[in-house]
């Protein structure tokens, strides 16, 4: 973590069999299941590798979903341990209300029928019972380490969404491991690089690969860290890690002149949500020292495929090239188009579900050669007469189109069941000589039968997740509602 004291790779191996060690002392069993809401930073990575060292298994259940979802997801994981910041047992009871009027609609972590592990100094809220957790850095007892086949559980992890039956993903340590080694073949991560961010299935990876990892610090009472800032602390970093909508806010504040351009950087990977070439395009003119990875997977199996930003913007073809599958996973294509994958790094499964062989991406995809090439999501489809139109197939090239910064096409239904197609622009520098731009060159661009029937500009897509996708639903909302 910046400003952290630094650890070796002998003390942070140290620290996780030390943490594994304590955790038994305290009554932590193989197969016990930790429910985690600690922000990322060294004790947090040290807790997690511990909990699975120990035999455990890490929960990851946002606490911004909201508490009916979160009680929902509790119910169906039963965690009997929970590791909480203590502040968060602060905003969640005795200053509950001015955790609402923060936006924090909180669950009472405080009441949760668990064991109880705090991050922090004891603030009131904290169960008594609670055991701090910088004891669990402190030798004690050398008990035996458990000996734990591949296969056992070690993340589960939710898919997004709000429904009454909420899809648990249990990774166990062999397809966690696998995971992280794809991922860590894919980079230009080597000894005596350095790499910036909090995303551990990044951070993991420059470990293995022998290089330095260095965390951000969050702000006090925030869930997320400001990009800008985040940007500022990459100054002595060769590598570091964006979400697209981040990097485009970093990007804002480099353009303007509120930011320099952290010197070091040569490497910066995306991933998250789709990477534009209209993004990668003023990151290069911002950073051109900097190659750009976009890296595409999903919950279920992570990494799927990596393709340099190069390679998106010199590609002239339909769709978004996504790259070659890393090792191991088998990408092919179903009949309807949907995109099928599996390999060593896919997920056990759902909890209560059968296991998986091979998961349905919802993405509809080609492959030429070895790179997968994305069209569209099943439920993107726009019908519009006759005529099944995929938006995935044709943003990319429009976002290829000068002064274009972001597109999306989405439908409107009329009262007949048809769709009017609308494209949302987001653009650079003057906004109607972009759109007649695109009026001229689009029927040159796409296929005529998916033209849209109005382009209109805005100023910004609508997102929603902790990696800002794009949110469709949204967005027809808002351009329904006359934007």
């Amino acid at each position: 973590m910046v400003g952290a004291e630094p650890l070796s790779y002998g003390e942070l191996d140290a620290l996780i069999g030390t943490v594994a060690d304590r955790l038994h002392a305290n009554g932590f069993r193989p197969g016990d299941r930790m429910l985690f809401s600690i922000r990322p930073c060294v004790d947090a990575v040290a807790l997690i590798f511990g909990t699975i060292a120990a035999g455990g298994t890490i929960v990851f259940v946002d606490p911004g979903v909201g508490p009916e979802l979160f009680a929902r997801r509790l119910a169906v994981v039963e965690p009997t341990w929970a590791a909480t910041e203590s502040l968060l047992y602060l905003l969640s009871g005795p200053l509950h209300r001015i955790g609402r009027a923060r936006g924090l609609a909180l669950p009472a972590f405080g009441r949760l029928p668990v064991r109880h592990i705090h991050s922090g100094p004891r603030l009131p809220g904290t169960p008594g019972s609670s055991l701090p957790l910088r004891q669990l850095f402190r030798h004690g007892r050398n008990g035996a380490v458990p000996q734990l086949e591949p296969d056992t559980d070690a993340l589960i992890v939710f898919t997004s969404g709000t429904t009454a039956d909420p899809k648990a993903v249990v990774h166990t340590r062999s397809s966690l491991g696998a995971g992280l080694a794809a991922m860590a073949g894919r980079t230009t991560l080597s000894p005596g690089t350095h790499l910036h961010t909090e995303q551990l299935m990044m951070g993991l990876p420059a470990l293995m690969a022998g290089a330095r990892w260095s965390m951000p610090r969050y702000p006090r009472f925030g869930t997320h860290i400001d990009p800008v800032e985040f940007t500022r602390g990459s100054a002595t970093a060769t590598h570091a890690f964006f979400t697209p909508a981040d990097l485009a806010v970093a990007l804002g504040a480099i353009e303007s002149g509120k930011l320099a351009a952290p010197p070091g950087l040569r490497e910066v990977s995306l991933g998250g949500a789709p990477v534009t070439t209209a993004l990668l395009r003023r990151a290069k003119a911002a950073l051109p020292q900097c190659e750009f990875l976009a890296i595409y997977g999903m919950t279920e199996i992570l990494p799927v495929a990596v393709t340099t930003g190069s390679a998106k913007m010199e590609f002239e073809g339909a769709g978004d090239p996504l790259g070659a599958p890393v090792n191991g996973v088998v990408a092919r294509i179903a009949d309807d188009g949907e995109l099928i994958l599996s390999g060593p790094n896919l997920s056990r499964g759902y909890l209560g579900e059968p296991p998986l062989e091979e998961i349905r991406t919802g993405d509809l995809a080609r492959i030429d050669g070895d790179t997968i090439i994305l069209i569209g999501r099943k439920k993107d489809m726009m019908i519009r007469g006759k005529t099944n139109i995929y938006p995935g197939l044709y943003e990319p090239a429009i976002a290829r189109v000068a002064g274009v910064r972001q597109a999306i096409m989405v439908g409107l239904p009329d009262e007949m069941g048809d769709e009017r197609i609308l494209l949302a622009v987001v653009a650079e520098g003057d906004a109607e000589a972009v759109r007649a731009r695109l009026q001229r060159e689009l029927p040159q661009l796409i296929d005529t039968s998916a033209l849209p029937d109005e382009i209109v500009v805005v100023d910004a897509i609508p997102v929603s997740g902790r990696t800002s996708k794009p949110d469709r639903a949204a967005l027809r909302a808002l351009l329904r509602n006359g934007r």
